[in-house]
């Protein structure tokens, strides 16, 4: 799960805002004019833009290298004093100019409901000094860094040349470069690894309507066209759709959720798309986990971040079928799932005829070995012509119940065969498990498993614990 992810470093370029909140209530309408009249009861400053994709990374456990501008002025000093506290935040690439004006967002809210919205800004271009500054700063950021992201929000930091000279960098480290855009077009991020857009940006990217899937593929690709790479819509509601360059696309679903605030959903995909690349993890799974945390931070007032714990809890909360039995067919799916959702799933086998105290400790400590246990039993042809006539005791279906009861048990599964080698190679578990009476090279499966870095575990069991000495012990006392 996401709790056991490394997080590499980012390296996050864009333009870098201030958000600000005044807080309090209404009761009246004004006697000068026929507006609200607001009591004031609190206001609250946090990192906006590209500082707010600094910072939700940064929750998520990511080391950022942050390189944008702000003012010599006091919304300057104000967003730099609240990014200091974020330590896994190097603050080393921000550029002050006393020749621009830090861009803040003032929303004026009474309980849930934001009244109106003050922006502050005055776009021009930066000086060369501040462009040459901008591109230094972030060169030296990529050298170092994991990943590459550039958060656009067309206010000046991405110019041509910015854009260019850090995509060649990002392209020299060969890392991923993920862009959210704001342009009217594409082209400008060409050599992006991937671009982020939303319903509207896509639309105005491309001319094209997104009303169905056929549409939203069509759109994708002429998008994909512009720049080179792959493209992940954001569809609100809708959730998330993928579109990879082979033409392969991936559709991520939201979960419902009550919806306070979409004041940086987008800044939370962001990050944790590129936070999930900087630990490896393929971006089938980071759009999955991007999703879960999108739904969080909707479900917050204002821009806010997304803790890790948070988002790990409420990834496992989606991740249910615990201990029901399913076909392989349909534990393919789940164990999919449980994939893109960062999990790494665990196998064992057995006939499970009775449960006794050695079954036990195998599953628990098969369960410590990831995240997901598939428990698989052989069926009742397939004990028999392992174990006799005689066997099973229990049928497959109370055997799968008995098993399935288990709280460390997530699935269940029956093959009929007499190893588990194809249930392995249809599940591609992240972890086999067997007791220590074998070795790994006597592990069915096993050599299956290493070939895509999986690992086999062997496992302390209860030693004289077995469903043949029981049952000869029952035996024994039936005949006295």
């Amino acid at each position: 799960m996401i709790e056991n992810f490394t997080f590499g470093r980012l390296c996050v370029v864009g333009d870098l805002l201030l958000d600000r909140y005044i807080f309090g209530s209404v009761n009246r309408i004004s006697p000068e004019a026929p507006v609200p009249v607001l009591l004031h009861s609190r206001f609250s400053d946090v990192p906006g833009g590209t500082a707010n994709v600094a910072v939700n990374a940064a929750a998520l456990g990511s080391q950022v290298n942050l390189i944008g501008v702000v003012g010599e002025d006091q919304s300057g000093d104000m967003l730099l004093d609240i990014l200091k506290p974020w330590s896994n935040v190097n603050l080393d690439g921000v550029v002050r100019d006393p020749n621009w004006t830090t861009i803040t967002k003032t929303r004026v809210l009474s309980g849930n409901q934001q009244i109106v919205r003050i922006d502050e800004e005055c776009i021009k271009p930066f000086s060369s000094d501040v462009t040459a500054r901008i591109i230094a700063a972030a060169q030296a950021a990529i050298a170092e860094s994991d990943v590459l992201v550039c958060s656009d929000y067309a206010k000046g930091v991405l110019s041509d040349e910015v854009l260019a000279a850090v995509i060649e960098a990002g392209r020299k480290k060969n890392i991923p470069i993920i862009v959210d855009p704001k342009r009217k077009s594409f082209v400008g991020y060409q050599g992006a690894t991937l671009v982020t857009p939303n319903r509207a940006e896509m639309t105005q990217a491309t001319g094209l309507s997104l009303r169905t899937e056929q549409e939203i593929e069509r759109a994708a690709q002429k998008a994909s066209e512009q720049f080179g790479g792959d493209v992940l819509l954001t569809r609100s509601e809708d959730g998330m759709t993928l579109w990879r360059k082979n033409g392969k696309m991936t559709h991520a679903s939201v979960r419902k959720s009550e919806v306070s605030d979409v004041s940086g959903a987008g800044d939370t995909v962001l990050a944790t798309v590129a936070s999930v690349l900087s630990a490896g993890q393929p971006l089938e799974t980071a759009i999955v986990i991007a999703t879960t945390a999108a739904a969080i931070s909707v479900s917050k007032l204002g821009t806010a971040t997304v803790s890790r714990a948070e988002l790990s809890q409420e990834l496992r909360n989606e991740m249910h079928d615990a201990g029901k039995l399913v076909s392989i067919e349909e534990a393919q799916d789940i164990v999919q799932n449980w994939h893109h959702h960062g999990a790494q799933v665990v196998f064992t086998n057995g006939c499970f005829d009775l449960v006794h105290p050695g079954h036990i400790s195998l599953i628990r400590a098969a369960a410590r070995e990831g995240d997901k246990l598939i428990v698989a039993l052989n069926t009742d042809s397939s004990v028999k012509r392992l174990k006799g006539d005689s066997r099973p005791i229990q049928d497959e279906i109370a055997r799968a119940t008995v098993v399935g009861a288990l709280r460390d048990v997530d699935l269940v599964v029956l093959f009929d065969e007499d190893t588990p080698l194809e249930a392995i190679k249809a599940l591609r578990p992240d972890v086999l498990v067997k007791g220590a009476d074998y070795t790994e090279s006597q592990v069915v499966g096993g050599d299956f498993v290493k070939q895509y870095n999986g690992r086999v575990a062997l496992v302390d069991l209860i030693e004289g614990r077995s469903t043949s000495s029981l049952v000869k012990k029952a035996k024994d006392n039936i005949v006295k």
